[in-house]
């Protein structure tokens, strides 16, 4: 009878023992992994390049600055209501990528896209007055022929999608949080 409970104590101590080092483990394997873990994370100097603000009351009607996020150009256009009514009516059928102006713009007037062609990652000429438009009044990248429109649209050349266009805000009436 006391060989029984010596022994069913003794299974005890030994079930405790082994949780005790299992646990042990457990944390210890943690500690090693969670440094690697979180060297997966991106810098302090990163997170201060994911987003920008932009003062758009600086962008005089009908022309375009060029802001740069995340080591990417982006396009800030203050259309005319010339340049929103084209791009208002394009037949969407006629689109290689369709999507509604009312999609790409929150604000008609101001249009913010990537600068960054979509067939191969070059910068489309468009921002700045002297620089070719291309056939639809946008953009166009000279590298290949890509011509997009007033509203960032692909519309003629190699490019297979749509300028893209940034997740931003609006924090005022006249400044935009990208990113």
């Amino acid at each position: 009878m006391a060989d029984q409970a010596v022994q069913g104590a003794g299974e005890t101590r030994r079930d405790f023992l082994e949780l005790a080092a299992l646990a042990t483990t457990a944390v210890g394997a943690a500690a090693l992994v969670w440094p690697l873990v979180d060297s997966m994370n991106p810098s302090a100097d990163v997170l201060a390049l994911s987003s920008t603000e932009v003062d758009v009351s600086q962008v005089p009607e009908g022309s375009a600055i060029t802001v740069k996020w995340r080591g990417s150009p982006v396009f800030v256009r203050h259309r005319t209501a010339v340049e929103i009514e084209e791009a208002e009516n394009v037949e969407l059928s006629a689109l290689p990528d369709p999507q509604p102006d009312s999609e790409r713009a929150q604000r008609a007037e101001m249009l913010i896209v990537v600068g960054v062609c979509t067939h191969l990652g070059c910068v489309p000429l468009g921002n700045k007055p002297t620089e070719p438009r291309g056939e639809f009044g946008g953009w166009f990248c000279p590298c290949h022929g890509s011509h997009y429109d007033t509203s960032g649209r692909i519309r003629k050349g190699p490019a297979p999608a749509n300028l893209p266009v940034p997740t931003y805000t609006y924090l005022s009436d006249d400044v935009v949080r990208i990113g």
